[in-house]
């Protein structure tokens, strides 16, 4: 019996989507908190979704996502959740 990637895959995506969301419930109070602190962390968001697509660009160019859908989708999502809990743990100390 082979096993389905895309069931995990699946479940990936869904826990991403889960701490995006509360990602951006956080930010959505910082930047309703407004002034200096709002605008930096604006600025933030910004930068790091620049950021982050141009280096997952980069890896895909370089093939680092690997050859198959599955492999590639794994890494992306990887990716992404990194960047995503990183900035649930830091919002979370600000809150």
């Amino acid at each position: 019996m082979t096993r389905n990637p895309w069931l995990r895959l699946t479940l990936d995506s869904w826990s991403l989507g889960m701490e995006a969301s509360t990602v951006i419930g956080l930010r959505t109070m910082a930047l309703a908190a407004g002034g200096p602190a709002a605008q930096a962390e604006a600025s933030r968001m910004i930068r790091e979704k620049v950021d982050s697509g141009l280096e997952l660009q980069a890896r895909a160019l370089s093939g680092s996502l690997g050859f198959s859908a599955a492999t590639a989708t794994a890494r992306t999502l990887t990716h992404y959740r990194k960047k995503v809990r990183a900035n649930r743990r830091r919002l979370t100390k600000l809150a």
